[in-house]
């Protein structure tokens, strides 16, 4: 995944532009809030935040596509990123907007405030992702250990019954056959000194 670029301007008239846009449309979220740097979340926000829509999309899309080692992945994830998709055209209508300066402030507010709406909402469904794929993650590890517990157990079981049938047939036989001279013998030597 490629890290997006932090949008430098250095042309007045779009500094002038973004400043003005900026108390509208900004989302007042800390850039730790978002994610560790290079994940997924991280990523498609600051596609958001940078308005590259078609980007972030691109960016979920192939997330929903590539391969994943988990079978069930695609069918637990696609309907949070479909809604993600929808979440960021609703983003990408809201602050272009047009004739957004010839609103009135109360019109502006109200635009402000359902464009954070959608981004934070945006941002809890990339952490639902994320939450399926470590949930995934665990899931598999937990398998991956039962399997190794059931194989050491099995190992267990059988080196038990070899060492059982080993005492059975090998070492209870022989000391069968051992008692049974000793006792044959014991029997004799007390018939000798009884005299029967």
């Amino acid at each position: 995944m490629a890290v997006p670029a932090v949008k430098e301007s250095s042309a007045p008239a779009e500094a002038e532009i973004s400043s003005n846009e900026a108390p509208l449309f900004d989302v007042g979220i800390d850039r730790t809030e978002m994610g560790k740097p290079d994940s997924f979340r991280y990523n498609i926000s600051c596609w958001i935040l940078e308005e590259r829509y078609d980007r972030a999309i691109e960016e979920l899309k192939e997330f929903l596509e590539k391969d994943s080692e988990y079978p069930n992945f695609k069918d637990k994830v696609g309907r949070y990123v479909s809604h993600s998709i929808d979440l960021i055209y609703a983003i990408k209508a809201k602050r272009s907007f047009p004739g957004i300066n010839s609103l009135t402030r109360a019109k502006q507010q109200e635009l402000r405030e359902k464009f954070k709406g959608h981004f934070k909402e945006l941002q809890s469904i990339l952490k639902v992702i994320e939450k399926i794929q470590t949930d995934l993650r665990i899931q598999d590890v937990r398998s991956t250990i039962y399997v190794v517990k059931a194989l050491w157990i099995a190992g267990l079981a059988i080196v038990l019954l070899a060492f059982w049938l080993d005492v059975y047939h090998g070492l209870a036989k022989t000391s069968w056959v051992v008692f049974d001279d000793t006792f044959g013998q014991l029997a004799n030597w007390l018939a000798e000194k009884t005299g029967f």
